[in-house]
């Protein structure tokens, strides 16, 4: 049921009633994008050419064949740490249905996350075409299929292809957008639009709306308490956005989710859009 004011309204409304930490702005106008990630229930992903990888299903054919006979097909585990900060790179990541998160360590011990990396990119890249060390840790969030190209291979092809070297630098480039975005978003918007962000951006690439995430989990990745976690979870529980329980959150109402999101969100997919288009 909707009511007055719409989707935002209701849900900011109960989250002011019950913490006093929002102010509602009502009448605000959010649009609102619908993903192109496939729905649950959708046929497996394909083995062939990793075509079921955005990034490189927009190779020419022709160079996609000097690729494909160099991908192998791995599987990865949630919460696998893949690398470390300033440790050489050995392969390249094509994400097919798994999720891999970059993210920033301080000498605290504290960490955040500074960009995901789904389906339509690749981890690592930097590496193959620069031959420098990681930049960050690489943790798989959620588990899943991976395509996997030895970096001295891609960067082979690469110097002797100007459309894959292209492609390369202009998916680089989005990956940095992202962080800078995360840089940004971090400073500016509330823990409560944050997680919507993140939950919308991990049901994308996956596909489904059952996450397998621990607040623990979140919290490490939105460089915030588990406490903060914990109580927008609640109110988002209570508002009809999410039901979760131990270990699992699953996304009951994505219209709301995506209105209640920041501006992030949307941002990161235009930015990825607006360089990865041609």
């Amino acid at each position: 049921m909707r009511y007055g004011g719409g989707i935002k309204a209701r849900y900011h409304a109960h989250v002011a009633c019950h913490a006093g930490i929002i102010t509602l702005r009502a009448g605000a106008a959010f649009p609102v994008f619908c993903s192109g990630a496939p729905r649950k229930g959708a046929p497996p992903p394909g083995r062939q050419h990793g075509m079921k990888n955005a990034l490189l299903s927009k190779l020419p054919p022709a160079e996609l064949a000097k690729l494909a006979p160099l991908l192998k097909y791995q599987s990865v585990q949630q919460h696998t740490v893949l690398f470390h900060p300033d440790q050489p790179m050995k392969v390249v990541y094509f994400p097919i249905s798994a999720v891999i998160s970059l993210v920033a360590e301080l000498a605290t011990g504290e960490t955040i996350e500074a960009a995901m990396v789904g389906s339509d990119g690749a981890v690592g890249a930097t590496s193959a075409l620069s031959g420098a060390g990681a930049l960050s840790r690489g943790v798989v969030k959620l588990a899943g299929d991976v395509l996997v190209c030895d970096v001295a291979d891609l960067r082979t092809v690469a110097m002797n292809s100007a459309q894959v070297m292209s492609l390369l630098i202009r998916h680089d480039q989005s990956v940095y957008a992202q962080a800078q975005q995360s840089v940004a978003c971090s400073a500016t918007h509330s823990v409560q639009a944050r997680l919507c962000r993140w939950l919308l951006r991990a049901r994308d690439f996956s596909g489904d709306r059952n996450l397998q995430f621990t607040h623990e989990y979140l919290a490490v990745m939105l460089g915030v308490t588990r406490s903060s976690v914990t109580t927008e979870a609640r109110l988002m529980q209570e508002a009809g956005l999410i039901r979760y329980a131990r270990g699992s959150i699953t996304i009951l109402d994505l219209e709301a989710l995506e209105e209640c999101a920041c501006e992030c969100y949307t941002a990161v997919k235009l930015q990825y859009s607006r360089l990865l288009s041609s």
